[in-house]
């Protein structure tokens, strides 16, 4: 089981960089990188907030839960 973000699949939808949305959001393009290929081991609620506003789009568009085995 595994909570699985999908930044990379918006941000090619909107075509937007790392770099882009970084500045938008206000969170630095490492924290965001790290967001964005998983190996974060949390979200702050006003970054996800903050994510969904810049993206237009809602917290389920970014997490979903994956039943599978954890990958590591």
């Amino acid at each position: 089981m595994a909570i699985r973000v999908d930044l990379d699949i918006l941000l090619v939808q909107r075509k937007m960089t790392v770099k882009q949305l970084s500045e938008r959001v206000d969170i630095s393009p490492t924290n965001l990188s790290v967001l964005k290929n998983g190996h974060a081991r949390a979200i702050r609620f006003s970054t996800l907030a903050a994510l969904c506003e810049a993206l237009e789009c809602e917290p389920g568009d970014i997490l979903r839960f994956d039943p599978g085995p954890p990958t590591n």
